[in-house]
């Protein structure tokens, strides 16, 4: 596989982090707001949690979720099942590893593909988010980028003939 999708692949997952680390952010400022009301609250000076907090966890999550894919797939970090197949003769270990990684491209391309479809379908329906009001169409570009940028690591995996087994 070349270093440029790996190097893509690790950008893209630390992009992903970045995203995790906002969430768990902004879910510490809206606990402690909540938190703070308990006290501030029966004195008259009450807290509300931030406004939108749902919404933007929800959008971010959606993007960070499958950022992740690509790296994981360039390392190999995926859980395989070897208890049976590790008794297996190599040829028999090489070829269910390329069926699978035949299978995993199938299934990234399939679902970038449907996925695409979901986004175009939201933007004509200039769905937004109920809170912030943010239309809701660019936060599957990060998704759809994520599992295209995973079938390149799978393509690139099977073109080299780099193999688990």
């Amino acid at each position: 596989m070349g270093s440029a999708v790996r190097k893509a692949a690790a950008g893209w997952a630390l992009l992903g982090g970045v995203f995790v680390f906002l969430i768990m952010v902004v879910t510490s400022l809206n606990v402690g707001a909540f938190a703070l009301d308990r006290v501030t609250g029966p004195m008259g000076v009450p807290l509300s949690g931030l406004p939108g907090y749902e919404d933007f966890v929800r959008l971010l999550v959606s993007c960070a979720a499958l950022m992740f894919f690509p790296f994981c797939q360039s390392r190999r970090a995926h859980v395989t099942v070897e208890l049976f197949v590790s008794a297996l003769p190599k040829f028999v270990q090489v070829l269910l590893d390329r069926v699978w990684l035949a299978a995993m491209l199938a299934l990234s391309l399939f679902l970038a593909y449907w996925m695409t479809l979901g986004m175009l379908e939201t933007r004509s329906d200039n769905a937004l988010s109920p809170v912030l009001g943010w239309a809701e169409w660019p936060f599957y570009l990060p998704g759809i980028l994520s599992l295209l940028l995973w079938a390149a690591v799978i393509a690139g995996q099977l073109v080299s003939g780099e193999s688990d087994a």
